[in-house]
């Protein structure tokens, strides 16, 4: 278990960190003379981690067996929430409004997570790829850059962050991959998550149990490693930047500090009323909230429902459970990420989150009797919170009639759908905003041009 002495630094070391860079940007001391009077005043592990330009940390729900269509309940498309008659899909006729300060057009209503975000902070909602009901891991959006998978294309640009664990999958979602890539943990549930972090070696009677011995092997590894000539090359630097989190980590049971809480349950709205499909995801994000905070990880996927709902209309009390659920899960996850720091910018962690929501199907907005799977166009779509980096709103779109739109990558304006050409924009787009908006990092996997739906 992390020691208050342990907790306590790592608040002064961010602060230190926090502080004397704004000192030094005050001063017009560069960048680079910061580090090394951090180096020189404060030690080579605070110079680094003051060094990284922080990727952004993510989380990528799967919903598939037909789980997307939930996540129309909660940004609709535009003209079938404006249609506000009983055959549609949308169930928030009375409710509806658009969002303030959005790039494109977005209709959100009371059942819309983050609706009282600002515009450059709503979802970025793309159309892209095409139906592929019914499987758990579709492939025609998150495969359409050269075969590598988004998930992995995320997890190699987030090899720049020290991490203990790069990238955790829950269940049975696939990473896939990339050039680059890390290899995923696989878990079962997100409770799970916790036992990767559960080190042996500091539990009681071990090895590492007291406290002196675990601060002991960090000194001696942090010595070797400063002893150690390799370690200053800027091609080392990050593994050993890595191996010093390890040391650390070797030295903590992080069971106390990673598990959940009554008070974690409340935030999330998670009670005995809420389904269980939803109290797992809600655990899932709340771990990882916890995980990120302690820097242990920078990417976590999992499935979202898996329930097929093609008579979610025929029993509306239900129905406007889980499109609530849904809200008090992916609020209280942006409110847990909102109340902590990022130990890499020292700003809060839900500055420095990008998500991602797409499934096999769905399902077509046009009729909600029997809820089919088939959509217009065989189109399909995917929802991003880009975290300010990405232009908001829809990018093509589904009429009241059925007319399918797509949009231009390059500059926004919408254009005939064509799923491929728009998957390949959109995954662009989600590794531009988990860049932090570094371009010259998302080439080294796509050229696609995307200056129209970039911030």
């Amino acid at each position: 278990m992390s020691s208050k002495r342990d907790q306590d630094r790592e608040v002064t070391r961010r602060a230190l960190i926090k502080w004397s860079l704004a000192a030094g940007a005050a001063l017009g001391v560069s960048r680079s003379g910061i580090l090394e009077v951090l180096d020189r005043s404060a030690g080579r592990g605070i110079a680094e981690a003051a060094s990284v330009v922080a990727t952004k940390r993510s989380v990528h729900i799967r919903a598939g067996a037909g789980g997307l269509a939930w996540f129309q309940l909660l940004w609709p498309h535009n003209d079938i929430a404006a249609a506000a008659n009983s055959t549609v899909a949308w169930h928030q006729p009375a409710n509806t409004r658009m969002a303030a300060g959005t790039d494109r057009p977005l209709t959100i209503s009371s059942d819309s997570p983050f609706d009282t975000f600002e515009g450059k902070k709503q979802m970025s909602c793309f159309m892209a790829g095409s139906n592929e009901a019914h499987v758990n891991n579709p492939n025609s959006i998150v495969r359409s850059v050269n075969g590598s998978s988004m998930f992995a294309i995320a997890a190699a640009l987030q090899s720049t962050n020290p991490s203990v664990v790069p990238v955790i999958t829950v269940d049975d979602v696939a990473l896939g991959t990339a050039p680059g890539a890390p290899r995923a943990a696989v878990v079962p549930t997100g409770d799970d998550i916790v036992g990767l972090f559960n080190s042996a070696a500091s539990r009681a009677g071990q090895l590492l149990a007291s406290t002196s011995h675990a601060d002991l092997y960090r000194a001696h590894y942090t010595t070797l490693a400063g002893l150690n000539r390799a370690s200053q090359r800027s091609t080392n630097k990050l593994p050993y930047a890595t191996g010093r989190s390890a040391a650390s980590f070797l030295g903590r049971n992080l069971v106390d500090q990673l598990s959940i809480t009554a008070a974690d349950l409340t935030r999330y709205g998670i009670d005995g009323s809420m389904r269980s499909g939803l109290v797992e995801i809600g655990r899932t994000l709340i771990v990882a909230v916890k995980a990120f905070a302690s820097g242990l990880t920078s990417s976590v996927i999992l499935p979202g429902l898996r329930d097929d709902p093609h008579t979610a209309f025929t029993d509306m009390t239900s129905l406007a459970a889980t499109t609530r659920g849904y809200k008090k899960i992916l609020d209280g996850f942006m409110t847990d990420l909102g109340s902590k720091l990022d130990t890499l910018t020292g700003k809060p962690l839900s500055e420095s989150i990008v998500m991602t929501i797409e499934g096999d199907t769905p399902k077509t907005p046009l009729d909600r009797t029997n809820w089919l799977d088939d959509t217009p166009g065989n189109s399909n779509w995917v929802y991003v919170y880009g975290g300010g980096k990405l232009k908001t709103g829809w990018f093509g779109g589904i009429s009241r009639s059925g007319a399918v739109t797509g949009f231009d990558p390059a500059t926004g304006a919408s254009g005939p759908y064509q799923g491929d050409v728009q998957a390949r924009g959109a995954v662009a787009a989600v590794a531009y905003a988990i860049a932090n908006g570094d371009a010259r990092r998302v080439g080294d996997f796509t050229n696609a041009d995307i200056t129209g739906i970039i911030a």
